[in-house]
């Protein structure tokens, strides 16, 4: 084994930090709308992702409620051809990497929609 080889050991350390982390979130914030959640295989990283057959804004409203609530103060978001937004927050919670992120696409009417 070398020096700087991650073991399973580590991995799993790792991922049940992370989903204990989870666990607290989804604890603590039982009113906030339900969201997709993945658990990374590697490092301790938990990702939210929003999505749904909904309206842009309708979506837009969930991920900042989930971002406010979990204090995700890195903010991103970015527009690009065909109007289509990506968004997407991150932050460390207790040893742990949480991300979340949504994807708004508009509809025909120019209105958003995923």
């Amino acid at each position: 084994m070398t020096p700087f080889e991650i073991t399973h050991g580590q991995r799993a350390g790792w991922q049940r930090r992370a989903a204990g982390e989870l666990a607290a979130i989804l604890d603590t914030y039982r009113d906030l709308p339900i969201i997709t959640w993945t658990l990374a295989s590697a490092g301790s990283s938990v990702v939210g992702q929003v999505s749904g057959p909904a309206p842009a804004d309708q979506l837009r409203g969930v991920f900042d409620a989930w971002r406010v609530a979990l204090m995700l103060s890195a903010h991103r978001e970015v527009t690009v051809a065909g109007g289509t937004v990506f968004l997407r927050a991150t932050t460390d919670r207790n040893r742990v990497r949480v991300t979340l992120s949504a994807t708004l696409m508009p509809d025909e009417d120019g209105e958003g929609r995923l």
